[in-house]
């Protein structure tokens, strides 16, 4: 099947890679002046576990390949995988179909436009000539995008076309082996779905890290109150996890997207107290570092562990980092930054500071430091080399933003340690 993919989002890069490898040939909608597809992913996609050199391979071989606008308005079915905040652009695409298109038209839409959207672009096609717009909820999670399409355990598929629906389940047979539910409704009710799920998830860590912070000062030990929790069947332990804040690009701009029509329809105020508590909980690691040094950090230097907003990341999209790194900067206090994936993206954003240090080594970013703060949870960094810490460090001072170190194990070495809710 020949598909035209409009996008320079990571679903759009990995949709387009999983599409071509089961046969499809992808033409991907690119009217920059910059065709090789690893610069135009941009680091943080091409930084994706597997993805660079799967899309390498598909355009090798010849099964992607760029395309024009005016070329790919030839094709019939259409993909596309924006950002939230592109939603103009998308309605032009398919105001430019339906000039276009004499015949049949499938457009699938991938993106967190926001409830009713969807129907939106449908009002722009003519239903007589079999053209339609389907909502299909992505499900992908940096860090695991590919795996996440190619074995989706559910999907979320937005149609009012019997038609269209058959279309769809052919062309995403092939990734179906582990599908265990497929759920199909109207387009508004699974846009409407995939907010309520990003809700959610928002509301369990924002719960979790409000438990923590109250739990600190009651003198209490989360990792205690939360295995009990997670324990009860109606609870489960995913995202129970308290921590220094969730970032990301289209998780914080689709809850903002929930929190508008929550307010807007309720006059409700949850999901706008939910991210602006999350932004807070950036700024914990600081405060923590802030007090510990009775407000004087002047000329200290500050290790700093993970950038990412996730591990499986290079992203900084809404990291919790950014927050700690400008407050460490703006007290003229050097910071010394290790991440395995996102030091290329850290130098983009910090070029001209010279307070700022790009850190190869993670023992090496330890070197004569006042503390370490750990904000994202590599796996590498869960069992490092406490001894070789202690050589490298001028005060040994762990502020664990992710909770991965055991208090009584790091304090019996002879580290001062914080940690969120203990």
């Amino acid at each position: 099947m020949k598909i035209a993919i409009w996008g320079n989002e990571l679903t759009a890069w990995a949709t387009a890679g999983a599409l071509a490898e089961t046969g499809n040939d992808i033409y991907f909608v690119s009217n920059s002046q910059i065709k090789d597809p690893v610069t135009l992913m941009g680091s943080s996609i091409r930084n994706e576990p597997g993805l660079r050199d799967l899309i390498c391979d598909e355009f090798e071989h010849k099964r992607i390949r760029f395309a024009q606008t005016r070329t790919a308005l030839g094709l019939q079915v259409h993909i596309i995988s924006m950002n939230p905040n592109e939603f103009d652009s998308a309605r032009e695409i398919v105001e430019k179909l339906a000039g276009k298109a004499e015949g049949p038209l499938l457009i699938i839409n991938q993106s967190h436009f926001g409830v009713g959207s969807t129907e939106q672009l449908q009002a722009l096609l003519n239903i007589r000539k079999k053209q339609h717009v389907v909502y299909l909820a992505e499900n992908i999670s940096e860090g695991e995008a590919l795996e996440r399409i190619r074995n989706p355990k559910s999907m979320i598929l937005g149609s009012n076309d019997y038609q269209a629906t058959l279309e769809i389940e052919s062309l995403f047979k092939a990734f179906s082996s582990q599908l265990e539910n497929l759920y199909v409704m109207t387009p508004t009710e699974a846009e409407f779905t995939k907010l309520s799920i990003i809700g959610m998830l928002a509301l369990r860590i924002g719960y979790i890290n409000e438990l923590a912070n109250l739990g600190e000062q009651l003198g209490v030990d989360i990792d205690v109150i939360r295995r009990a929790m997670g324990a009860d069947p109606r609870i489960g332990r995913h995202h129970l996890a308290p921590g220094c804040g969730f970032g990301g690009n289209t998780f914080p701009q689709t809850l903002d997207s929930l929190a508008q029509l929550l307010s807007e329809k309720n006059e409700s105020t949850l999901m706008h107290t939910v991210l602006q508590e999350n932004e807070k909980q950036k700024e914990l690691p600081f405060r923590k570092l802030w007090q510990h040094y009775k407000a004087d950090l002047h000329d200290r230097k500050i290790a700093i562990w993970g950038a990412s907003f996730k591990p499986g990341s290079a992203s900084l999209d809404a990291a919790p980092s950014l927050k700690v790194i400008d407050a460490i900067v703006a007290q003229q206090a050097e910071v010394r930054i290790h991440d395995p994936e996102a030091l290329e993206n850290v130098h983009h954003h910090y070029h001209d500071n010279p307070y700022v240090k790009i850190i190869n080594g993670k023992y090496d970013a330890l070197k004569n430091v006042d503390a370490l703060l750990l904000l994202t949870e590599w796996p590498e960094y869960w069992s490092p080399d406490f001894e070789v810490m202690l050589k490298q460090m001028k005060t040994p001072v762990i502020i664990d933003g992710r909770n991965v170190y055991n208090r009584e194990k790091i304090e019996s070495l002879g580290f001062t340690y914080y940690a969120i809710g203990k």
